[in-house]
């Protein structure tokens, strides 16, 4: 089985100085090191999604902006996979699969922002493309979020995201597990 980490839009608006602050990101930035670190040790394929929106009026991740930046400390090297999206699934009209059968990568481990949005979108599409998913819950980032005028804490957001995703979807582990 052939590994690669996706590092799904880990971008400059969603720390404290961006456009769209995530809970939690400026932690999960420090996890994914340490991920990408050990990965590129053991020799997997390392992939950064980036998302760019596609209106130019876009409230966050404007094309030509410093926010679509992937952010600094985790900057991609050469022969890392770039891969540029426009919409919440990493799959959707991008050449990610093509990517991944190309180089006949079977297992994939996941990272990113946000665990709500993009990180569920893409770990659900992977499993339903028939890939083999890890996802690093504490390398993702998520915000409150509001519903029926009640406002649902990113705490409680992420834990209900990562614990619909584990079994099913994915293996769900933590920096450390993942390490070991």
């Amino acid at each position: 089985m052939k590994t690669a980490l996706v590092v799904i839009d880990v971008q400059n608006d969603y720390f404290p100085i961006g456009k769209k602050a995530l809970s939690g990101s400026t932690e999960a930035v420090k996890n994914i090191r340490a991920v990408i670190d050990h990965c590129r040790s053991q020799g997997y394929a390392i992939i950064y999604i980036q998302h760019i929106a596609a209106k130019p009026d876009a409230p966050f991740f404007a094309a030509g902006t410093d926010g679509i930046a992937i952010h600094e400390s985790i900057s991609p090297q050469e022969g890392d996979a770039i891969i540029i999206k426009h919409f919440p699934n990493s799959f959707r009209e991008t050449t990610l699969k093509e990517y991944l059968d190309e180089n006949q990568i079977t297992h994939l481990v996941f990272t990113g922002m946000m665990t709500h949005m993009c990180v569920d979108t893409t770990v659900r599409a992977a499993f339903d493309l028939g890939y083999s998913n890890t996802l690093i819950g504490d390398c993702c980032a998520t915000l409150d979020l509001v519903h029926d005028n009640e406002t649902v804490r990113a705490k409680d957001v992420q834990n209900a995201f990562l614990a619909a995703l584990n079994g099913t979807f994915c293996t769900l582990r933590t920096t450390g597990e993942f390490l070991q």
